[in-house]
């Protein structure tokens, strides 16, 4: 069940993402023993790598993001760049997008420094 809501998620994101233009890049970009990212982007030039957190609540969904996570994702964002060869110019930032078990969905551009 919980596997199947974040999937929805997913999906109810990269809606969200594309009626702003944007591309889809990857989807759950994984190294092992580094981390994954749930969806990678280009948006107006712009790579946005975007963590994805479905939970009953907003709230809950936003408190669900522990400083571990964050360092899993900063890792993965980094081996997605080395791999790929992103130029060091490229602006880039991560955002998550929080679900609801309701259809609530919320963006939250640049949610932590890159």
């Amino acid at each position: 069940m919980a596997h199947a809501a974040g999937e929805a998620a997913e999906e109810a994101a990269l809606r969200l993402y594309r009626m702003q233009g944007a591309r889809l890049v990857a989807r759950r970009f994984r190294r092992r023993g580094v981390g994954e990212i749930d969806l990678i982007l280009e948006l107006g030039g712009r790579l946005v790598f975007c963590e994805v957190k479905s939970r009953r609540t907003i709230e809950e969904a936003a408190a669900a993001i522990t400083p571990r996570q964050w360092s899993r994702l900063e890792a993965a964002a980094n081996a997605y760049i080395m791999e790929h060869g992103v130029s060091a110019r490229t602006d880039l930032r991560f955002d998550v997008v929080l679900a609801d078990r309701h259809g609530g969905v919320e963006i939250l551009e640049n949610a932590h420094p890159y």
